[in-house]
């Protein structure tokens, strides 16, 4: 069995010599034992450019009752790049069924996950990100059948949980002098290193687990 990842930085793969950033597709076959997973994630990517470029072809090699795994929004909901961006009502869930048609069309089985949330804190509190983008997959699971993980609203949990310093230890964070690649220092809130992968790819793994799209052991 194989498993395509189709998403963007969150959920990419990256070479440990080069960057401490994990994506959470990266990792996902680590939880998941004699599985094969396909990543075929890539920054700064949305459900548009994605398309674009050609990258779900190789998702046409799917044998049946092999999984697409598609995942978008941060690049999707930013306005400032148009080349990147996509309505959440309109072009966006248009843009997730044709993922859904082709996945389909190959005999593979296509899930939806919602983004992972971002890490911003304001007074003491983790504020909501990605806008309206996680009820458009919503909806669109809904309407399409198809089978969908809340990443979003389980990562928030998960970063709710460890607090405003203590999930930082999730995300790209670095004080200055701590990594040669981040000699300033870094507050990145959307990417992950390692433990966040981990997290991320460990509750995505538990949701197909729980769909009963892969094996429970």
């Amino acid at each position: 069995m194989r498993i395509f990842v189709c998403g963007d930085s969150t959920a990419a793969s990256y070479n440990p010599e080069e960057t401490r950033m994990v994506g959470w597709g990266q990792l996902l076959g680590d939880f998941l034992p004699g599985i094969t997973v396909v990543n075929l994630s890539m920054a700064g990517r949305s459900t548009k450019t994605f398309l674009a470029e050609g990258r779900l072809e190789p998702a046409g090699q799917a044998d049946p009752g092999d999984l697409v795994l598609i995942q978008f929004a941060h690049n999707d909901e930013n306005e400032k790049k148009p080349e990147r961006y996509t309505a959440p009502w309109t072009e966006f869930p248009e843009n997730l069924k044709f993922f859904i048609r082709f996945a389909r069309e190959h005999g593979a089985v296509p899930v939806l996950l919602t983004p992972i949330c971002m890490r911003i804190w304001q007074d003491g509190k983790l504020q909501p990100t990605h806008g309206e983008y996680p009820a458009a997959m919503r909806a669109v699971a809904e309407e399409t059948g198809v089978p969908l993980i809340d990443l979003y609203t389980e990562s928030f949990r998960i970063v709710e949980s460890m607090g405003e310093e203590g999930s930082k230890a999730l995300f790209m964070h670095f004080a200055p002098g701590e990594d040669p690649a981040y000699p300033d220092g870094s507050e990145d809130n959307a990417h992950t290193k390692r433990a966040g992968a981990e997290r991320f790819a460990a509750a995505a793994a538990q949701g197909l687990k729980e769909l009963g799209l892969v094996p429970q052991g």
